[in-house]
């Protein structure tokens, strides 16, 4: 089976209204206040990131979206994500109690490998972070968007 992984902050979703608030970068990253951000369930979509989601899936891909947020964050990030246009996706992977403390990277590239255990092949993957993309079960395709706020090792 084919699938299409997508990161969800500065990649699906913007949060720049909230680093907008905040000095746009300026401003120390407070983990605290981003949450409650994230908790309002407001951030906007990213227009082109929306039509290329709409494009795979209309391709027939299925859809994983992969996020660094916490799985306590998951009725806020849903809410979120339906909210601006995203639907039907096929799965929603968010950092649980076992994942605080891992780099991204490894984060990602561990359960990037999940998908390739559960008979997954990985056409394409896009994030805004090279964290998003690197380490190991690459994507055949990989896609980075700039992301001038902020940079995750």
């Amino acid at each position: 089976m084919d699938v299409w992984v997508f990161d969800v902050d500065e990649t699906l979703l913007s949060n720049l209204p909230y680093y907008a608030d905040h000095g746009y970068g300026h401003e120390l990253f407070d983990a605290h206040e981003f949450d409650k951000w994230v908790e309002k369930s407001i951030a906007p979509a990213i227009q082109s990131s929306l039509k290329l989601y709409e494009e795979v899936r209309a391709l027939g891909f299925k859809v994983f979206l992969l996020t660094g947020r916490s799985e306590g964050h998951r009725t806020f990030t849903v809410e979120n994500l339906k909210k601006v246009g995203f639907q039907d996706w096929d799965r929603l992977i968010l950092r649980g109690p076992d994942d605080r403390g891992k780099p991204a990277t490894m984060f990602k590239s561990e359960k990037r490998r999940e998908m390739e255990v559960d008979g997954y092949r990985i056409l394409g993957n896009s994030g805004d972070q090279w964290s998003d993309l690197l380490g190991s079960s690459l994507s055949n395709r990989s896609f980075k968007l700039p992301n001038p706020m902020y940079y995750i090792p």
